[in-house]
């Protein structure tokens, strides 16, 4: 069977409770769009999917399917699929907007995962710690890394058992000879699910919008024989810096310029020692603890390094 095949009978079977329609006329749409237009497969597929979305007057959120596949975190590899999976909550963090319920890891024996739920999908707080079997998430994927979506097709059941959870998290260390642009106070989307980081009042996704403020660094550690590209979130870059969102604001209002925040984490980090553990994602560890190190004998030639940047 095609590989359009297998889509169009799958987008079928979404929409069989909503809509009168058949597989051929699916992969009617779907061949049309690839071979006319050039659309690649997954695009075409999400095009044909919003259009039967629209005709129903669904919210995605509402369209879900059933007998989905469990899957292992670690297997997740394609952007929109609905798939059930049991996993433990690793870590709970507090929401960045009013439209997100919550937000933090998922666990299982392959790795960890983002999860985001919607404060309109009116689902079950889940609880850090423990393990719950999530039927009907569906997959997200930006820059190259995943995440789950539950939503309100979503169902949530309590397992009275433990999960030992992969540790996919590695450890660098080195001295911090950069601070790279997109640091320091900025701007993300606040359209729900989304949390691009805003380009002059921009979104690549849904373009002029009134972004909300967040903290975070995009540093370089240098170890003497490798660079490794950190992001630090809110909470780590508070507790390198001791400057809060709020403080971080008020200076920048002070200023009248959003720079003078960045400039002042620089002066502070530039040329310390530090070792950083967390998940990679991209080219990047995500920074989910952090040590202060004493500075080793080089240090020197390393802080002037740092200061050639």
């Amino acid at each position: 069977m095609s590989d359009l095949r297998n889509h169009a009978e799958e987008i079928a079977e979404q929409f069989s409770d909503h809509l009168d329609i058949d597989a051929d006329d699916v992969e009617e749409r779907l061949q049309n769009l690839v071979d006319e237009y050039r659309v690649p497969v997954d695009e075409a597929r999400r095009s044909v999917v919003n259009s039967y979305l629209d005709e129903a007057g669904l919210d995605r959120d509402e369209l879900g399917r059933g007998g989905n596949e469990e899957v292992h975190l670690a297997d997740i590899d394609q952007d929109e699929q609905w798939v059930d999976v049991t996993a433990k909550v690793v870590e709970l963090w507090e929401p960045r907007s009013e439209s997100i319920s919550q937000v933090g890891l998922l666990g299982d024996e392959s790795g960890r995962m983002k999860f985001v739920s919607f404060t309109t999908s009116d689902l079950p707080e889940i609880e850090e710690g423990k393990v719950y079997r999530l039927g009907n998430v569906v997959t997200d994927e930006y820059q190259g890394n995943f995440s789950v979506k539950l939503n309100r097709t979503t169902s949530i059941e309590e397992l009275d058992e433990d999960i030992e959870v992969g540790d996919d998290a590695t450890t660098v260390e080195g001295a911090l000879v950069d601070i790279q642009s997109g640091s320091g106070l900025i701007k993300r989307c606040p359209e729900e699910g989304c949390t691009r980081v805003l380009q002059n009042g921009r979104c690549n996704e849904h373009g002029n919008v009134e972004g909300e403020f967040d903290l975070r660094i995009k540093g370089v550690l240098d170890d003497g024989d490798a660079v490794h590209e950190v992001i630090f979130g809110r909470d780590m870059t508070e507790d390198l810096t001791g400057i809060t969102l709020e403080e971080a604001q008020e200076m920048a209002m002070d200023a009248l310029d959003t720079t003078v925040v960045v400039d002042e984490m620089r002066t502070d980090l530039i040329g310390r020692y530090y070792r950083v553990s967390g998940p990679e994602l991209g080219r990047y560890v995500l920074a989910d603890d952090t040590e202060r190190l004493n500075e080793p004998a080089d240090a020197e030639a390393v802080l002037i390094k740092a200061r050639s940047i």
